[in-house]
């Protein structure tokens, strides 16, 4: 073989390498409720798992609306993201856009109350100024549930309660303002504004659920991403049950490389004893705990983000892979 052919075949081997290489865009959040995501990028788990072939592009949101957003537009492939987020991208593409293939946690947020903020039973937020991490997100409706529950509306629906949809780390900055009463946040947040913000735990959202369980975290992939890469969403879910498995078995260390990653991403690690006590009210987990996801809809249905009529969800869920990793594993397939 002369050299120009040499070259030649090189030239194309180069080529056929270059055109297999493949990248899966995810999205997740600097939250322990996204636990897999945070240890998985910290020790870079899932860029072992989907091979060298498989470029894995991150990236951070603050709440899951905008997290769905970025996959409606094609930026991203698949996201950790809470239940209502997904539910809303579901219901808002007429069951086309998105599936749940997997969990990732349950628990994990809570409604704590400034200290000083006068309120020491329900009747007392009236009137008062109450912060969600984003509109229509988890803890939204999670908050617009119970005010209701409790007979009260907010300001928006005619009532006194006003909610104030704000990034995480801007709730802690007004609560020692006084310019927040209350917050209905998720894990490490809610931990931090009792130990930094002056707050109190006021509800654990775990006591209004059966069990104690609900979905705070999911893994949900684009429709057209799974059908066209079956191959890839597999290997994610089989590393998502490998991460849940070890992190449940090493908290310690996982921990650790949680943390790590966490201030990698906002600049600033979290105190042991805040990521301690805040580990105590999550649950990891890669069940997607769908009577639970159902619930939260009815919630998303009531609280007006559904549209008039309550709709069909079920094809929400397709936990086909994620069934298939768990029988091959030595696990007990999930319903």
């Amino acid at each position: 073989m002369n050299k120009r052919c040499l070259v030649g075949l090189l030239l194309a081997c180069g080529a056929a390498i270059s055109s297999s290489a493949q990248t899966i865009r995810v999205g997740a959040f600097p939250n322990i409720t996204h636990a897999q995501a945070m240890v998985g990028k910290a020790n870079g788990w899932f860029d072992k798992a989907m091979g060298a072939q498989v470029k894995v592009q991150w990236t951070s949101f603050n709440a899951g609306p905008a997290a769905i957003e970025a996959l409606f537009g094609g930026a991203i492939d698949m996201t950790y993201v809470g239940p209502n987020p997904a539910i809303n991208g579901y219901v808002r593409s007429n069951g086309e856009a998105v599936r749940v293939v997997a969990g990732a946690a349950s628990g994990g947020a809570s409604l704590i109350v400034r200290n000083d903020s006068g309120i020491q039973k329900p009747e007392d937020f009236h009137g008062k100024r109450v912060a969600s991490p984003q509109f229509g997100n988890t803890q939204d409706v999670a908050l617009r549930n119970w005010l209701k529950s409790h007979g009260m509306k907010t300001n928006d629906k005619g009532g006194d309660v006003q909610i104030i949809p704000m990034a995480n780390p801007d709730q802690l900055t007004l609560f020692l303002k006084k310019d927040l009463d209350a917050a209905w946040a998720p894990e490490p947040w809610a931990t931090r504004l009792i130990h930094d913000g002056n707050g109190r735990l006021f509800v654990d959202e775990r006591t209004l659920w059966p069990d104690g369980q609900f979905v705070i975290g999911l893994l949900v992939v684009s429709t057209k991403f799974l059908k066209d890469h079956p191959d890839l969403v597999k290997n994610w879910i089989r590393a998502n049950v490998e991460l849940t498995d070890w992190i449940n078995g090493h908290p310690l260390d996982a921990k650790k490389l949680l943390n790590q990653q966490i201030q990698t991403e906002t600049g600033k690690a979290l105190p042991p004893a805040i990521l301690d006590e805040a580990f105590t009210r999550l649950q990891v987990t890669y069940d997607p705990l769908h009577a639970a996801m159902m619930s939260a809809a009815r919630q998303a249905f009531d609280a007006g983000f559904l549209g008039r009529q309550m709709p069909d969800l079920s094809g929400l869920y397709d936990l086909t892979l994620l069934n298939q990793v768990l029988v091959e594993k030595g696990k007990k397939a999930i319903q």
